[in-house]
């Protein structure tokens, strides 16, 4: 007897936007809705499976590469599927969230790939998440302008071979999406719905174009949760009737289990994978929270402080290029988020030459590609990998067998010669709550102090708090990181942001809200796994 139809999903709570039913059709709903039965009950398993885990590092302090995957790292046979045509050359990425006018933008930037994201750089709206969808398929089918309506500038797309190919990010898995629901009431996870509505879509559409369905996958933990998306993989390409291998999927190594699990990951994808990137604000976010007990050998300093050139950072980005290569997998740098100025071209030429100096090591250590947050960025990456690169589409022929981590080289955070200071505190607060407020406002992804800032960086900054202040950190001026001095400094902060913006203005923004959930998730003795998962319920739309 086959299996009943599944339930059709239920939109709850949420106001109908124009040309939803162009996304949230019966036949794209009824296959979100078979995603969630057949894999929402594992996905259910394995977030269980992370907080075992984080219990097992809070005793032991430690991690190492696993015993039982031995086999897998040790043969040498296995390499994952040859890349595409239209993920072969990624030399620069940019990213950014699927408004209609940074779709355009993203697209027409130069870069090889753009990053369409409806993960740390959206804030999940039912508008963006529906809405986001539709600005994909109307890039793809070229129906799409779009008219600025404060500057009266029009933005349109550029002949499609000038375009970038899109790698879309969907929700991590600790995400659900409130909106859509079982016949049971319970959530669809975002990732289903953002991946499901997106595959059903445009899978055959992107064939057609000579390109296919690409994905980034963010916040995975293990093999495991990467086999979960491979068997995911393999029944939406049987469901609607294309070739196994059609997806391909880059995972982001943002988490620091998963730098212990690289090839096993790259092995469970193995027909669909498509390389691994080096996520340096989640990664840093990942260690604090795993290791947020383990005493003061694990206290990262300003996270400003923390380049890609610390040790343990350098152990982690040198192992994603040995290990990509070795399985002929594609290694993605990580993100330039310098916002340029159009008033101050000396902080422009400061920042533009840290940037040309990361994208220098990157492509000489052996990236295939690096990442950036705006189109002006996108010249000087490309200059730095095309010094490399020339004609070739990537240096994967570059195996770095002379690279060697030990597990101990990936926590050796005391091997960073910095220390925690006021004036990071300081920012740490600032950046919170001026990224948790415009969140709230549906804004995921926001230039603060020139940088671009998203849910990751967020997140880094109120895991410093908490962590400082839990480790006692003395700072150089002699005050002691506590619940109180935070409170002050985000009291002062407020402050000045009303100062700075007018009354008006900061009454009708969420600044009490954020000044309040950043504090929460700063101060609570529970560690709140994610500050998405308070902020979700705070969102409205």
């Amino acid at each position: 007897m086959s299996a009943p139809a599944p339930s059709p999903l239920a939109i709850v709570d949420a106001e109908s936007l124009p040309r939803q039913e162009e996304v949230l059709t019966d036949a794209a709903l009824a296959f979100v809705a078979e995603l969630h039965r057949r894999f929402t009950p594992r996905r259910d398993e394995l977030l269980a499976r992370r907080a075992e885990r984080r219990a097992e590092i809070a005793r032991t302090s430690t991690l190492d590469f696993l015993p039982e995957t031995a086999a897998i790292r040790a043969d040498d046979s296995w390499k994952v599927a040859p890349a595409p045509a239209a993920l072969n050359d990624r030399r620069v990425e940019i990213t950014g969230p699927t408004d209609r006018k940074m779709t355009i933008n993203a697209l027409n930037s130069g870069a090889r790939i753009w990053l369409a994201d409806f993960e740390d750089a959206s804030a999940p709206t039912w508008e963006n998440v529906v809405l986001g969808q539709v600005n994909l398929t109307d890039a793809y089918t070229r129906n799409i302008d779009f008219t600025d309506p404060g500057t009266g500038k029009s933005y349109a797309l550029r002949p499609n071979e000038e375009l970038a190919t899109v790698v879309m990010r969907p929700r991590g898995w600790h995400l659900n999406e409130r909106h859509l629901v079982d016949a049971d009431g319970t959530p669809v996870p975002g990732a289903f719905v953002d991946f499901g509505l997106y595959f059903f879509h445009n899978a055959q559409r992107l064939l057609d174009l000579g390109k296919g369905p690409y994905f980034y996958l963010p916040k995975t933990e293990s093999h495991l949760e990467a086999r979960l998306w491979n068997d995911v993989f393999v029944f939406a390409q049987d469901y609607v009737g294309i070739p196994q291998g059609t997806i391909r999927a880059t995972v982001l190594i943002e988490t620091i289990t998963a730098a212990y699990e690289m090839e096993e990951i790259l092995y469970e994808l193995r027909d669909h994978a498509a390389g691994l990137n080096a996520g340096r604000w989640d990664y840093l976010f990942s260690i604090v929270k795993n290791f947020r007990d383990g005493g003061a050998r694990f206290v990262l300093p300003d996270r400003n402080a923390v380049t890609m050139t610390a040790p343990f950072m350098r152990a982690y980005t040198e192992l994603l290029v040995r290990t990509c290569h070795k399985r002929g997998a594609h290694a993605i740098g990580g993100m330039a988020a310098f916002i340029p100025s159009r008033r101050d071209a000396e902080v422009n030429k400061v920042a533009f030459e840290k940037v040309r100096a990361d994208k220098d090591r990157e492509a000489n250590d052996g990236f295939d590609g690096s990442w950036v947050a705006h189109p002006d960025l996108v010249p000087i990456a490309m200059e730095s990998f095309d010094r490399v690169l020339g004609d070739k589409p990537n240096q994967k022929d570059r195996l770095r067998e002379d690279v060697h981590v030990e597990a101990a080289d990936l926590i050796a955070v005391d091997s960073l010669d910095a220390k925690p200071t006021y004036n990071g505190l300081v920012n740490a607060v600032q950046v919170g709550i001026r990224y948790i407020e415009a969140w709230l406002r549906g804004l995921g992804a926001v230039a603060i102090f020139n940088l671009m800032e998203d849910a990751a960086t967020a997140e880094i900054s109120r895991s410093q708090i908490w962590q400082w202040i839990n480790a006692g950190v003395e700072f150089e001026n002699g005050d002691t990181a506590t619940p109180e001095l935070a409170r002050k400094v985000a009291a002062e902060e407020l402050s000045d942001i009303r100062q700075e913006i007018g009354e008006e203005a900061f009454a009708a923004g969420h600044w009490q809200e954020a000044h309040d959930l950043l504090l929460k998730v700063s101060l609570d003795e529970n560690y709140a796994d994610f500050l998405t998962l308070p902020a979700y319920e705070q969102l409205k739309g």
